[in-house]
């Protein structure tokens, strides 16, 4: 059990969602994702306008309104799922173990691509027998037309950990996620905090919800973040990172430039 998450100011007056109305209502396994990374500042208006003008509720348990998340990404030794998705590959995979802090509850998650580029997540509790557990991962990776890819190949390469909070707009069963206190780390090697970055994200079906009409009127627009993509790239030195090199240069140059031109992709 880990200390009481703060939740962000702009939610404490909104009304709570229970998780299993929100899992009931805006599961969204399959999904389209649209993600911003805006300062914190930036981010505390965002909230406060989209509850000024929409129905919001906030996710709650216990008495919190934010919670803590931790993610061991698992990757190939030669980073197959990295090097797909720098690529901008149709097939393309991540696989983490993600833990609820707060809780201590954790689940190994295969995250796919879907028809018209949607996201498709499934996951199991990570404390089954570990057979179970490779034999879910190389069927869903199997189901994806990755299976060149197999399960005992797989090694902890990142790990991230952060502050979450979730939001249902009820109109259109919506979701929209805001995580703070952002840290990326190597197994063994260097980390870097990024306290004064959010990354929000929408999830929602392929029309964009209000909270991206929103975000647009602002000023904001979807970026290619990966909080597997990015932060690799931004803590090593030797990945191609073209893809994620323009928000890398916007939202992260304090941590680490972008790489010269003989790391970037053909």
């Amino acid at each position: 059990m880990t200390a009481v998450v703060p939740a962000l100011p702009s939610v404490e007056h909104l009304p709570p969602v229970g998780l299993e109305e929100l899992v009931a209502r805006a599961a969204l396994q399959t999904r389209v994702d649209r993600k911003y990374v805006l300062p914190l500042p930036a981010a505390e208006r965002f909230l406060a306008g989209l509850a000024g003008t929409e129905e919001v509720r906030v996710l709650e348990m216990a008495g919190l309104r934010a919670f803590g998340y931790e993610s061991l990404y698992l990757d190939t030794p030669e980073l197959t799922g990295y090097h797909l998705a720098a690529r901008g590959r149709r097939r393309r995979f991540k696989v983490r173990r993600r833990t609820y802090l707060d809780t201590g509850t954790a689940f190994l998650e295969v995250k796919t691509r879907g028809p018209r580029g949607a996201t498709v997540k499934e996951r199991i509790p990570a404390a089954g027998d570990r057979q179970h557990v490779a034999a879910f991962v190389d069927d869903v990776l199997d189901r994806a037309g990755l299976g060149q890819v197999r399960s005992d190949e797989l090694r902890p390469v990142l790990r991230t950990a952060y502050r979450r909070t979730t939001l249902h707009l009820p109109a259109t069963d919506g979701r929209v996620t805001v995580d703070t206190d952002l840290t990326w780390s190597l197994p063994g090697g260097p980390a870097a905090g990024l306290a004064d970055v959010v990354p929000v994200e929408t999830k929602s079906g392929s029309a964009p919800s209000a909270a991206d009409r929103r975000l647009w009127r602002s000023g904001h627009r979807p970026t290619r973040i990966s909080k597997y993509g990015t932060g690799l790239a931004a803590l090593r030195g030797d990945l191609p990172d073209n893809k994620w090199c323009p928000v890398l240069r916007r939202h992260f140059s304090l941590l680490t430039p972008c790489s010269s031109d003989d790391r970037n992709l053909p």
